[in-house]
């Protein structure tokens, strides 16, 4: 990793921050699978999970058993 990168799961987490920050997904609206968030940015089950990990822990989304994350 080149000096300053950041690790794929800061990478993708600040993009659907960015989108949840801008209304692209906007309030109540289902986070992308992390199937989808694998397939979209390219990255692994692992990078998908820990994104949706920081947005969690950042209070910006929640998860709901069964239902997905919003």
């Amino acid at each position: 990793m080149a000096f300053g990168e950041q690790p794929a799961y800061l990478r993708v987490a600040s993009d659907l921050r960015e989108k949840i920050t801008n209304g692209a997904l906007p309030p109540h609206t289902r986070l992308p699978s992390q199937a989808r968030i694998r397939e979209e940015y390219g990255v692994s089950d692992t990078v998908a999970l820990e994104a949706r990990k920081v947005l969690m822990a950042e209070g910006l989304v929640e998860g709901r058993s069964g239902s997905g994350t919003y």
